[in-house]
């Protein structure tokens, strides 16, 4: 007897049946790269927001520093200051009475040039000068007014040119050093008399108060244990890098040199700083001032800074572009406060 085995037993899959296979395993395949590009993309945000804060901190890390310094001698005496520098009234980092100074995006600072070639400033960005002391001091063994020749207790690092601030509990002066001219790890005499041939000079190799600008001047007897240390003076803004990005920067003044204008050496401090906005806070009011409604600069106790900072990647935002964010610190000029 023959048997007969039904067609529809060896049958396959019918094509809808593939179809609707196919379907669910594209919706299964589609859902799975759904999960990786979120995944992805919520760590490449991230990764972005991440780099701007971790360069927020660095950023305001320095510059709040040198805002809490500003106008800091080392001796904390509150006496008023002896300024023998010549050109105070014309090159800004001579002028310790104005330790701290601002400008707005409209106005000019004389410290570093507008445009767009690397080091520059950036155009309708803030900009603050700052002066003061080093953290590190010298420490006087004698002193020779009529040489003008300080004898240290230990080497000195000091060259010729540099700026100083020579203090002591109840006095204060600041002046350049013009000697000796070969340094070694040995030296420890720093000479600050008049006739230097670096820039700004001095007008008198004497240090008393008030000021008198004769070769001799007024004399003041430092003595043992009195304090020398290095003044600074810098400049924050917010500039082009080489990359053609922009940068917080911090220019420096070096007055080793004998030009009638001491160069700047403008420093990238942080990358991809985009903006730079500072407010004052004078004593005695109740709010901050722009720098253009600053009227005496010695009565400046505190600034605040507001910088914008974009990250490295530029299409790490949901619309293909750099994650922006803005951030505030305050800082008070703690020379300045009680």
């Amino acid at each position: 007897m023959k048997t007969y085995r039904s067609l529809r037993q060896v049958a396959g899959f019918t094509l809808v049946e593939l179809m609707i296979a196919m379907l669910l395993g594209l919706i299964v395949v589609g859902g799975a790269l759904s999960v990786f590009l979120a995944g992805q993309n919520s760590y490449t945000t991230n990764t972005a927001l991440a780099d701007v804060q971790e360069n927020s901190r660095v950023a305001f890390e320095m510059l709040m520093q040198d805002l809490r310094a500003a106008g800091l001698t080392g001796c904390d005496n509150g006496a008023p200051v002896a300024n023998v520098l010549l050109h105070q009234d014309t090159q800004w980092y001579a002028n310790f009475a104005n330790a701290v100074h601002g400008y707005t995006g409209s106005q000019t600072d004389p410290a570093v040039a507008t445009g767009t070639a690397a080091g520059q400033r950036v155009t309708g960005t803030d900009s603050i000068q700052v002066l003061g002391a080093t953290d590190t001091g010298l420490s006087v063994q004698s002193y020779d007014k009529n040489s003008a020749q300080f004898t240290l207790n230990q080497p000195s690092p000091l060259v010729p040119g540099d700026i100083i601030v020579v203090c002591d509990p109840t006095h204060t002066a600041i002046t350049q050093v013009s000697g000796p001219s070969t340094s070694s790890s040995t030296n420890v005499e720093v000479v600050t008399n008049t006739g230097g041939s670096q820039y700004p000079g001095v007008c008198s190799k004497g240090l008393g108060f008030p000021v008198v600008c004769t070769p001799t001047g007024n004399q003041y007897p430092f003595g043992a244990n009195s304090q020398i240390i290095k003044l600074v003076a810098h400049d924050w803004y917010i500039g082009y890098n080489s990359a053609g990005t922009k940068s917080l920067f911090r220019g420096s003044v070096d007055t080793t040199s004998s030009s009638s204008s001491a160069p700047a050496i403008a420093d990238e401090m942080v990358r991809n700083v985009t903006d730079l906005q500072l407010l004052y806070h004078v004593q005695g009011d109740a709010t901050f001032k722009t720098a253009d409604q600053v009227s005496d600069w010695s009565k400046v106790d505190a600034v605040q800074a507001s910088l914008t900072l974009e990250s490295t990647d530029k299409r790490a935002s949901t619309a293909q572009q750099a994650i922006s964010r803005k951030f505030t610190a305050t800082a008070t000029i703690r020379n300045r406060v009680n």
